[in-house]
């Protein structure tokens, strides 16, 4: 079950478990391109996050961005339902460089791709999905509480 500030909400479509084979999506970058699943390669964490410009999803987003760093053939993608002219303001204020932002407000489809699309406040819920080299899910945490941050020394030793 997962909740957002302790009231239970729905997730759109079914979770995603590891050994799926990664959905297709259609998301879009800050130049308003479309970015789908054939579009990225290699290792990748997908970063999801209700919005870039709250608290938490601050914290979480200025971590990875400071951990891609020290990862080696790992690209990592944040994607939130924020607009990419939002998102792209918030990554210039926050000094974000390392990592991509997408955005799902146009299709919803990696939402609930994902199975990561809240149903009654048409946001993403907070969760860490890795996919390897051959489109296959090797990670997943779905938060249970919308405003608790993920484990990233799970998430982060799962893509070493």
């Amino acid at each position: 079950m997962i909740t957002f500030k302790g009231t239970p909400v729905t997730l759109e479509d079914k979770y995603i478990n590891v050994g799926d084979s990664a959905p297709d999506f259609h998301l879009t970058n800050k130049e308003l391109k479309e970015i789908t699943l054939k579009d990225t390669s290699g290792k990748r964490i997908f970063v999801i996050v209700p919005s870039v410009d709250t608290p938490v999803c601050d914290r979480e987003v200025r971590r990875f961005n400071e951990e891609a760093a020290k990862l080696n053939n790992v690209s990592i993608y944040v994607v939130s339902m924020d607009l990419p002219f939002a998102q792209s303001r918030w990554c210039g204020s926050a000094g974000i460089d390392k990592v991509t932002i997408l955005s799902d407000y146009k299709n919803r489809d990696f939402g609930k791709n994902y199975g990561v699309y809240i149903k009654e406040l048409g946001l993403l819920t907070r969760a860490i999905i890795i996919v390897d080299e051959n489109n296959k899910v090797s990670y997943v945490e779905y938060c249970n509480e919308v405003s608790s941050e993920p484990d990233y020394e799970a998430a982060l030793n799962a893509v070493k």
